[in-house]
């Protein structure tokens, strides 16, 4: 059974919505991706959406929305964006913050930069699991 991955930030409209769908994109094979926060949006934030687009082809407006903790799954590893002290706690058998900075607000540069270092992130998390690093099954 494939591990579930649930990637944290307290809104669950950016970074944490950016990683679920490269997470879906890079590694479905290898592991299920949800994202959530502890505070709901009305819609995900656009520049994200369009970056994501521009980028892989990819319409997160078609298949995600912003979703509160108790929405997703018991998830297996939890991925916290970069929230410090506000990070949400969930239990989960693995845990690791990747600090990336909310791009919100901010030029098309730091949301392509964003989403550049998730996309290496998740592709890192895969390679993890797969060697056997991080070990779930304690």
């Amino acid at each position: 059974m494939k591990p579930k991955v649930g990637f944290i930030c307290v809104h669950n409209s950016c970074r944490s919505q950016m990683a679920e769908a490269l997470g879906k994109h890079f590694a479905g094979e290898v592991f299920e991706s949800y994202s959530a926060g502890t505070e709901l949006r009305p819609q995900i934030n656009q520049d994200a959406v369009r970056t994501i687009k521009d980028l892989y082809s990819i319409d997160m407006n078609e298949t995600q929305y912003s979703k509160l903790l108790n929405d997703i799954p018991e998830v297996d590893i939890i991925v916290t964006m970069g929230c410090n002290v506000a990070c949400p706690f969930l239990p989960s058998r693995h845990s690791e913050d990747w600090g990336l900075d909310d791009p919100s607000g901010k030029s098309d540069e730091e949301f392509i930069n964003t989403a550049k270092i998730i996309e290496e992130k998740v592709k890192d998390l895969v390679r993890r699991i797969e060697s056997g690093e991080i070990n779930l099954n304690s």
